[in-house]
């Protein structure tokens, strides 16, 4: 998918399912290791919902979640392996 999409995509993904986007609502966002401009616009786009919708935004590091499901999502916060507010990108070399 182009990163021009990405926005349009998850507006009407949230708009479809009716979303309510309000300080109980989380964003959770792979930091990397990825591309510069997929990592780039997938936190623009976060930091963007946060700052708007008031949203809660952690990050995580891709060797931290192998699969992205309820449950390793849940093992993430235990072993406290995700970072609230503060994305530190980790870029391919």
């Amino acid at each position: 998918m182009n990163n021009e999409k990405l926005v349009s995509e998850i507006y009407n993904f949230l708009k479809i399912y009716d979303v309510p986007l309000d300080e109980n609502f989380s964003v959770i966002v792979n930091q990397g290791p990825g591309s510069f401009s997929s990592i780039r616009t997938s936190l623009a786009v976060a930091k963007g919902l946060e700052i708007s919708k008031k949203i809660k935004l952690f990050g995580f590091k891709n060797q931290d979640l192998k699969v992205f499901d309820q449950k390793n999502v849940e093992k993430l916060v235990k072993n406290n392996l995700i970072e609230k507010n503060l994305i530190k990108p980790i870029y391919l070399s």
